[in-house]
C-alpha cells in the first residue's frame, strides 16, 4: 500500500479565529488542526503607545488529493480576501513521519 503525500496548510489569523479556521477545515475534509499562538510585527499606535497584534497560527496537515479544496474553503469562509483577515498558504513536505492510517 502506497501512502499519500501530504502538504501543510498554514493560516495566520487574528486572535480568537484559529478556531474558526479549524472547523471549516474539518467540514471540508480535514481531520485535525493545530493552533500556535504568535505575535504579528506590524505595530500599531493607540494613543501613543506601541501595540503588537495577537496571532494565531492553524497547521493543518493534509493528504495533497484535499490540500486545495481545504485552502479554498479557508479562504472563502475566512474571508481572508479581504484586508487584515490573515495570510493561508500551502508548503508540499517531503517526508511524514507518526502518521496513523487506518
Amino acid at each position: 500500500m502506497e501512502l499519500e503525500h501530504y502538504k501543510l496548510i498554514i493560516t495566520i489569523v487574528n486572535k480568537g479565529k484559529g478556531g474558526k479556521v479549524v472547523d471549516i477545515s474539518h467540514h471540508a475534509g480535514a481531520t485535525g488542526g493545530t493552533i500556535i499562538f504568535g505575535r504579528g510585527t506590524v505595530v500599531r499606535l493607540l494613543l501613543g503607545i506601541g501595540i503588537e497584534p495577537e496571532k494565531e497560527i492553524v497547521l493543518t496537515l493534509i493528504e495533497d488529493s484535499k490540500a486545495q479544496t481545504v485552502l479554498d474553503a479557508i479562504i472563502k469562509e475566512a474571508n481572508l480576501n479581504e484586508p487584515n483577515k490573515g495570510i493561508a498558504f500551502i508548503i508540499s513536505l517531503d517526508q511524514v513521519a507518526g502518521i496513523c492510517q487506518g
